[in-house]
């Protein structure tokens, strides 16, 4: 299969570059020479002053000295003019002064109550113990300290007056710590595939951040003659897309793999297409997860995807999020097909194994 992006680039095949070279004149040699020189920009793994280079041609003036520049800066503010404003400040207030309306006061008016002769009497003969039990059962805690309350409430229900307390407290937070680093080791992970270890049958790589690119496309090598790992797994690890093309010729190999985690890396279109590619002859590869790429697939590849699994009837779980509507349908319509399918051949191989053991 012709990868979308080569298919512009045939064209170019038969040029001349020594006669395009020969035409060109000393100024424009010097300026593709510039060019060249020119380091990756979008390079996130290289420092900031290494993705581009120096083009400074002034000469350097002498160590950095931090109060002669601030001096040389106030000198340099304090010699300089200020700029005359077009319209000069005189202080004149235009316009109206705003007063706020005062509305008016409405006078507080007493209401006038009376109660019943016995109740008033009863209110007025009672001691401040029975006004304060009167409070609690209506309610009012807040005329009432935490204590009476509690004599009246807490007491009746078994709860005792240290420790009861009225005031809503906020629960305590608990820590989350970050997670520990992955313990594995990367070499001695390396040769048991290579030495196709029988009990290694899942390898977790998650989360290492400093394996070199060359290590990984090692270990793609080396899961092409392993017969015994079945899940791989090496998500946020700052793979590119030769890595996903090492997996892929991996994956055209490969008869044992059943998982594939791949998310939270560097790859692009370019290298999830050349695993679409080999996953249409792949028959053994169940479940694989690709999404939060540092860029957007595009709509080319998440087509190709959709494809894809609507031709291989052994995935059953994919993980990515379409950002297209076409593609998203395609490829869930597919998923769920293929899931229908290993049901109903599970339920074919229960029911003949039933009859088998009728008698």
């Amino acid at each position: 299969m012709t990868l979308p992006f080569r298919k512009d680039l045939d064209k170019y095949k038969d040029l001349d570059e020594d006669e395009i070279l020969g035409k060109l004149s000393e100024e424009e040699l010097k300026q593709l020479e510039t060019v060249l020189d020119d380091l990756d920009p979008e390079n996130a793994l290289l420092p900031a002053g290494f993705r581009q280079k120096d083009q400074t041609v002034k000469k350097a003036s002498g160590p950095f000295d931090r109060e002669r520049l601030l001096a040389y800066l106030e000198k340099q503010a304090l010699e300089h003019k200020d700029r005359e404003d077009y319209v000069p400040f005189t202080r004149e207030k235009k316009g109206k002064i705003f007063i706020p309306k005062q509305k008016p006061v409405q006078p507080y008016t007493e209401e006038k109550f009376s109660l019943d002769p016995e109740l008033e009497e009863a209110l007025t003969s009672a001691t401040d113990t029975e006004l304060g039990d009167l409070a609690a059962i209506l309610g009012m805690s807040n005329l009432i300290t935490n204590s009476q309350f509690c004599d009246v409430v807490g007491s009746s229900n078994g709860v005792d007056k240290d420790s009861f307390s009225n005031i809503v407290k906020g629960e305590k937070m608990l820590p989350v710590f970050d997670e520990p680093p992955n313990p594995t080791n990367v070499e001695e992970t390396l040769q048991r595939i290579k030495e196709n270890d029988s009990r290694l049958v899942e390898v977790n790589l998650n989360n290492i951040k400093n394996i070199p690119i060359p290590t990984l496309k090692e270990f793609a090598k080396a899961l092409e003659t392993n017969t015994h790992v079945k899940n791989f797994s090496l998500a946020a690890t700052r793979s590119n897309d030769p890595v996903a093309v090492a997996l892929a010729d991996m994956l055209r190999v490969n008869t044992k793999l059943k998982s594939l985690n791949i998310e939270s890396n560097f790859i692009t279109g370019v290298g999830i297409l050349a695993l679409v590619d080999a996953l249409k002859d792949n028959e053994t590869l169940t479940e694989i997860k690709i999404d939060n790429q540092r860029q957007q697939l595009g709509t080319v590849a998440e087509v190709e995807i959709a494809k894809m699994l609507e031709e291989n009837t052994k995935i059953l779980k994919f993980g990515y999020h379409f950002t297209q509507q076409g593609p998203r349908a395609r490829a869930a319509a597919a998923i769920t097909k293929n899931n229908d399918l290993v049901w109903s051949m599970r339920v074919k191989v229960s029911a003949n194994t039933f009859s088998s053991l009728e008698p």
